[in-house]
């Protein structure tokens, strides 16, 4: 959960409270699922969030991962 949150809390800046407007989290989507993501609304966002989460759960586990090896490079 810590995770989830710390990566939203980075990729959502300035669409905190409307992340489906945020190009880069659209780009991230789009990436993700392929596809174009510029017509998704709220309900649609949270829709493909939902059903998705499992795919997410393991995307922030290797991004969380990657950070730890980041930070242990760096000390």
């Amino acid at each position: 959960m810590f995770n989830a949150l710390r990566y939203y809390w980075i990729t959502a800046r300035g669409y905190r409270l409307h992340p489906w407007a945020s190009p880069y989290i659209r780009w991230r989507l789009e990436t993700f699922f392929g596809g174009d993501m510029r017509a998704l609304g709220p309900v649609e966002f949270f829709r493909l969030v939902w059903r998705e989460r499992a795919r997410f759960e393991r995307f922030l586990a290797w991004t969380a991962e990657r950070r730890r090896a980041q930070s242990a490079r760096n000390v």
